[in-house]
């Protein structure tokens, strides 16, 4: 009975490593398919990992009031005018006007808006591109009049993010020698940010046409045999040879 129950339990044995080894070998394909699958995740050229997008944004100008004054400040005429001109310029919807009701700065605010409108209409901003809507301001904070316009805005990020260790590891991307991947997501979200016109990102702009009486100048030089730049006194003033002439 000893030797029979010796055999069985060297059989279930041998079984029970059978298993675990079936177990690990899955186990480590498992972590093979895995480790590909986030290879092919993980592009290399950080203009993948952290792509300019745009979406639309929103420019924002607040007018702060007082109780006791009516109208703008020189500055606030200031920020009031260049956002008029910038609207002119990239706006993607009308002017929306958000002004106080119901506290202390009512009479200021019909004052400013007052002349907010008149900054508007020298600018040429049409009436119908603003709409006034009223809002009931907290009393524990200074009342404002909010200018606000939608625009295209291009955006990238976010960044400071670390999802995997840097440093020595089994990582594969550290045998593969690949960029971190917060690696130049600090460039493309400050590129985003500088851009003068977001959809210069997509597309080129279209030509403006030559400007004529240059252009003619430069033609009636060339057809006289001068050069076309043209010539300017003394720009041979610093030459310490006439070789050449």
């Amino acid at each position: 009975m000893t030797a029979i129950h010796t055999a069985t339990a060297r059989r279930r044995g041998r079984a029970a490593l059978r298993l675990l080894a079936v177990g690990g070998l899955a186990a480590t394909l498992a972590g093979c398919y895995q480790a590909q699958v986030a290879h092919n995740e993980y592009p290399t050229d950080y203009r993948q990992r952290h792509p300019i997008v745009l979406r639309e944004g929103v420019q924002t100008v607040e007018v702060l009031l007082g109780r006791n004054r009516g109208g703008l400040t020189a500055s606030q005429r200031a920020d009031v005018l260049a956002f008029a001109q910038t609207w002119r310029r990239e706006a993607g919807s009308g002017i929306i006007v958000d002004v106080p009701r119901g506290g202390a700065a009512d009479r200021a605010a019909a004052d400013s808006l007052r002349e907010i409108r008149s900054i508007f209409s020298a600018i040429g901003v049409p009436p119908r591109a603003i709409y006034v809507r009223r809002y009931r301001p907290s009393p524990s904070s200074l009342a404002s009049i909010k200018l606000n316009y939608s625009k295209v805005a291009a955006e990238a990020g976010p960044c400071g993010q670390w999802p995997e260790d840097i440093g020595p590891s089994l990582n594969w991307g550290y045998f593969e020698n690949h960029p971190y991947w917060n690696f130049g997501c600090a460039s493309q979200r400050n590129l985003a940010s500088m851009v003068d016109n977001p959809a210069d990102l997509v597309q080129p702009r279209g030509e403006t046409p030559a400007y004529t009486p240059r252009r003619a100048i430069a033609i009636d030089h060339y057809r006289k045999g001068e050069n076309p730049s043209g010539t300017y006194a003394g720009y041979d003033k610093g030459k310490i040879s006439d070789l050449g002439k």
